[in-house]
């Protein structure tokens, strides 16, 4: 069984400052700003929407057929994909540019100062779909605006069933855009805040959008998820972490479950129970693609 996942592979550089940005911010002084802030710890990830879908794909035993473009520095991240028995040949390397980077800082409130290099995965329209062949469906994670538009156009055309997952890439694309990507689409996820920037940019509420859809899932964090299916709607229970020690890729992990319950004809409450087992287990480890478990104990709890 296996599954296409579009999107990005990045680097992510998480570091940690022991002070409070605001107390070297002063706001009569933003508009000159320079400072610099010591950071004592630092680790660096595997990430991007499409690697962390893809990694827990794998772990669920579904292949994923990652679709993404990287840069002359992916060697790397390469090996690692190899080590988990992931594929790289739908991958493709741009040799003058570099895989996309995330710089993360976070103070001791919490608070986030974040950078993001796209590099080599604004050029993902280079690399078009060329694996169709016994493909169960398709997932498009954020990605470049060009190549998210014609990945769903060539996924359409082999009759490979879409889910499109907008994220942060969502503001990129204008009304029009948005309701293409959608009429090729046959489920749609996102986050509550992703939900209202939709209904805004179309000007319609999603009571109307999921009408031409199979199903439109909204996930809300600690608070669970929502999936819609026509005027249907059904609440998906949060599931409490062992451990509550890093959120980031949470909703990479709840998409795979939910992939695997679509691909396995589950119904639509195990498919986001699955879903947020597996956001559950994410969040119990740091970083995205760190994370194991038993398959089979996820299955009996359904």
């Amino acid at each position: 069984m296996s599954v296409v996942v579009c999107g990005s592979l990045a680097y992510d550089n998480l570091m940690e400052f022991d002070g409070k940005f605001g107390d070297y911010i002063l706001p009569d002084q933003i508009h000159i700003l320079s400072v610099a802030f010591n950071v004592p710890r630092l680790r660096k990830e595997f990430g991007g929407c499409a690697g962390n879908i893809g990694y827990n794909l794998k772990l669920l035993g579904i292949e994923p057929i990652i679709t993404a473009t990287v840069g002359q520095d992916f060697d790397v991240y390469g090996s690692w994909l190899e080590k988990n028995g992931i594929s790289k040949d739908t991958i493709k390397i741009i040799d003058n540019m570099y895989t996309a980077q995330c710089f993360i800082t976070t103070d001791s409130n919490n608070n986030q100062l974040t950078s993001f290099h796209p590099g080599a995965m604004d050029e993902g329209h280079k690399n078009p779909i060329s694996h169709t062949e016994n493909i169960e469906m398709a997932i498009i994670a954020p990605d470049g605006k060009l190549s998210t538009i014609e990945h769903a156009e060539q996924l359409h055309e082999q009759s490979i069933p879409i889910m499109y997952d907008p994220g942060q890439g969502l503001p990129m694309f204008n009304k029009d855009e948005i309701e293409k990507i959608i009429d090729l689409s046959d489920w749609i996820i996102l986050n509550e805040y992703e939900a209202n920037l939709i209904s805004e940019i179309t000007g319609k509420q999603l009571k109307d959008i999921v009408k031409n859809l199979k199903a439109a899932i909204v996930t809300k964090g600690n608070k669970g998820s929502e999936i819609f299916i026509g005027d249907e709607q059904i609440l998906i229970e949060p599931i409490k972490a062992i451990k509550d020690l890093d959120p980031t890729g949470c909703g990479d992990a709840y998409r795979a479950g939910l992939i695997y319950g679509i691909c396995n004809q589950m119904s639509w409450q195990q498919s986001g129970k699955i879903g947020s087992m597996m956001g559950s287990i994410k969040v119990a480890s740091h970083g995205t693609q760190n994370h194991t478990f038993n398959i089979t104990e996820i299955l009996e709890k359904i």
